[in-house]
């Protein structure tokens, strides 16, 4: 097929993009279709419109250009009628299937991994959080520059070429690689500044609540919404790429640290789960973890399913989850019918404030039913062991009778070891 522009199209700033999906035996069309209704608003939020889909139906990835030479042709057509300036794949590209499509349509070709880089890089703002991003954005850019020499240089600016080490483009490898490598020393150090971080909060006996979820799930309105941590939340994707962990007592008194995280997508890309990892440690760590769902999402199921999918990557699938459903007051039926197909979750919205009440509860349970809370009966002479407790452990309850002060306090297994001889039945 051939396509003839007839009139001329009126260019704007903005970069113009035309979708590219495959459809392999055994891939549902309709997930295809809402992968490519996200990658679409992906591009959207990475500053660019959309102006055309192609979707191909094939049996394998052609090795030189994933779509076949055919297809190919058609694409190239089909940019010159709309003028488009990048071609983006629902799926990733290998280095010389990249080459090849940019030599025969005569443009950027790129995958929704550049895309989701180009987005956190233009959201990074921590210096943290820049180093997490110029690292990953430099492991999939690396092998990029085998055998293009100056061919980079076409790229000179849209989607997948912004943010920090984009002057690293038409540098050799070697230097590359020293950037990865300091990247890397300067993240290592994060992560030992974060351990003894945690190693001072675990001594308090805190425990620790980490929010996750799909971008633009609600997790900092939510956060915002139990801690009044004032943090900023807007509806776009990837607004939050910095932790941020707050205190918040639960209703018996109990003070817990919750920390917001970065939200995730369909297929994360693994060089953003490698560069944030000490990111994510946090996720790994926690007693509890809140699971975020847009209940208005047009596919809830396939959200959660790359939340877990991203969880099971990073080694926190066995930590306790509490499945919340946000945005209910958008459809309040809709969340019913979620809420009914998965067991011990509930529904609320982190907005309006509405069942903030009940998921408070509902954390205090999850969490006490991790068996970390001990009562202790300890006699009043014993004034030793009741300063120890205070220090082992956070004290939530105390009450006194006549020979001993009875109290229910905080405490990790090896707290409750200590005080084993003084534990008595909650």
């Amino acid at each position: 097929m051939t396509y003839f522009p007839s009139t001329l199209i009126e260019r704007t700033f903005r970069e113009r993009i035309i979708l590219v999906g495959v459809i392999f035996p055994g891939t549902d069309p309709d997930v295809l279709a809402n992968e490519l209704d996200e990658l679409e608003n992906l591009v959207l939020t990475a500053g660019a419109d959309v102006v055309d889909r192609l979707i191909q139906r094939k049996d394998a990835p052609d090795p030189a250009t994933y779509i076949g030479s055919g297809k190919a042709r058609e694409l190239h057509d089909l940019c010159l009628y709309h003028d488009v300036d990048t071609v983006v794949f629902d799926h990733s590209l290998s280095p010389a299937q990249q080459r090849n499509l940019e030599r025969l349509l005569g443009r950027t070709a790129i995958d929704r991994t550049a895309v989701i880089l180009d987005i956190f890089a233009q959201n990074a703002r921590s210096p943290e959080g820049k180093a997490q991003v110029e690292l990953a954005l430099l492991r999939y850019r690396l092998p990029r520059l085998r055998g293009r020499g100056q061919g980079l240089s076409q790229q000179a600016g849209g989607i997948g070429t912004r943010g920090p080490g984009e002057t690293q483009l038409e540098v050799d490898r070697r230097r590359l690689v020293r950037r990865m490598h300091k990247l890397e020393a300067e993240l290592k150090a994060v992560t030992k500044i974060r351990s003894t971080q945690r190693a001072q909060r675990s001594r308090g006996r805190r425990r620790e609540v980490t929010l996750v979820g799909y971008t633009n799930a609600g997790k900092s309105t939510l956060l915002n919404r139990l801690t009044d941590a004032g943090v900023p939340a807007a509806d776009r994707l990837f607004e939050t790429l910095d932790p941020r962990t707050r205190q918040m007592a639960l209703p018996g008194g109990e003070t817990v640290l919750l920390t917001d995280t970065v939200g995730f997508v369909s297929k994360l890309p693994h060089e953003l789960i490698q560069a944030f990892r000490s990111t994510l440690d946090s996720v790994q760590l926690a007693d509890l973890l809140i699971h975020v769902v847009d209940a208005s999402s047009p596919d809830p199921e396939l959200q959660i399913r790359a939340v877990d999918e991203v969880l099971r990557e990073i080694g926190a699938n066995d930590v306790p989850v509490l499945m919340v459903f946000n945005k209910a007051d958008r459809d309040p039926e809709e969340a019913a019918i979620l809420v009914a197909n998965h067991e011990g979750s509930l529904a609320l919205s982190a907005q309006a404030g509405e069942g903030i009440d009940g998921l408070l509860r509902a954390m205090a349970d999850r969490l006490r039913v991790a068996d970390r809370v001990a009562r202790l009966r300890v006699p009043h002479d014993r004034g030793d062991i009741i300063a120890a407790v205070h220090r082992e452990g956070e004290v939530i309850g105390v009450e006194r009778d006549d020979d001993a002060t009875v109290m229910d306090v905080v405490l990790d297994a090896a707290g409750r070891g200590k005080f084993r001889e003084f534990e008595v039945t909650l």
